[in-house]
């Protein structure tokens, strides 16, 4: 069933598949599903839990230029089509307008209008998105960094009917703002800082410990480049880049 407005899908596009994949392997504890061929004849990968399918794997594909390797999230909407003119008539932009992912789902790469890119997606009636659970493996959380963080609130909620939830202060980084959709919190949207470049979708996967993940992540020769640190909740938090470059987060009730 698509929920309209849940984040229900996440790829990384990246330079060296091979190399990522056993990255993430090591430091997450997926398994790798190969699954023929994406829709430029690249090869796609499913990361899977012993559950199933959470994220999905492709070479960086020749249209998308120099873009660097990056994690991507798709948002569920029950027309891409409508949801594509509704973000250009919104002040958004459509970077690859609507096309279908045989045996799939439809689908189309828009950006907010302060320039955070995400895809929309509508799964054919047979699609399984993953579950969002607070285990190993799963897809935790979702955070957007933008130019102007109330503003980018004010968007989401016209745009998806998302809701305000909790806010917190965060001193002088501004206010970091929870936003709730199908009956519970799922992201958070705060104004970037000046040192972040551009506005940015970041995904977060949970591990099992903050700290042995962090070793994990450097181990395997990606970045660290925040924590772990305990974050409002309770839970900890590890920001890190893979040794391609694309950022990511990692989630765990445990330090």
């Amino acid at each position: 069933m698509t929920v309209k407005g849940k984040f229900n899908w996440y790829e990384l596009m990246t330079s060296d598949p091979a190399a990522a994949g056993k990255f993430y392997d090591k430091v997450i504890g997926w398994t790798d599903q190969p699954m023929g061929e994406a829709g430029d004849g690249s090869a796609y990968t499913v990361f899977a839990t012993d559950e199933g399918g959470v994220a999905g794997m492709m070479k960086t594909p020749a249209e998308a230029g120099d873009m660097p390797p990056a994690w991507m999230g798709y948002i569920a909407v029950d027309n891409v089509d409508d949801y594509a003119k509704r973000y250009t008539e919104a002040g958004g932009q459509v970077h690859r307008p609507p096309a279908d992912i045989p045996g799939v789902g439809r689908f189309a790469v828009v950006a907010d209008p302060q320039g955070a890119v995400v895809n929309l997606f509508t799964p054919q009636p047979s699609s399984n998105p993953p579950p969002e659970k607070a285990e190993p493996g799963y897809p935790s959380w979702r955070e957007l960094m933008t130019t102007d963080g109330p503003k980018a609130v004010e968007w989401y909620m016209s745009m998806f009917g998302w809701e305000k939830s909790t806010p917190h202060d965060m001193g002088p980084m501004g206010v970091y703002q929870l936003m709730a959709y199908d009956g519970a919190d799922r992201m958070g949207i705060m104004t970037r800082p000046p040192q972040m470049p551009v506005s940015h979708w970041g995904y977060v996967f949970c591990v099992d410990a903050a700290g042995a993940a962090a070793e994990r992540v450097k181990a395997g020769g990606g970045t660290v480049t925040t924590g772990p640190m305990q974050v409002p909740g309770g839970d900890w938090i590890v920001q890190a880049q893979d040794p391609q470059g694309a950022h990511f987060s990692l989630q765990s009730p445990n330090a």
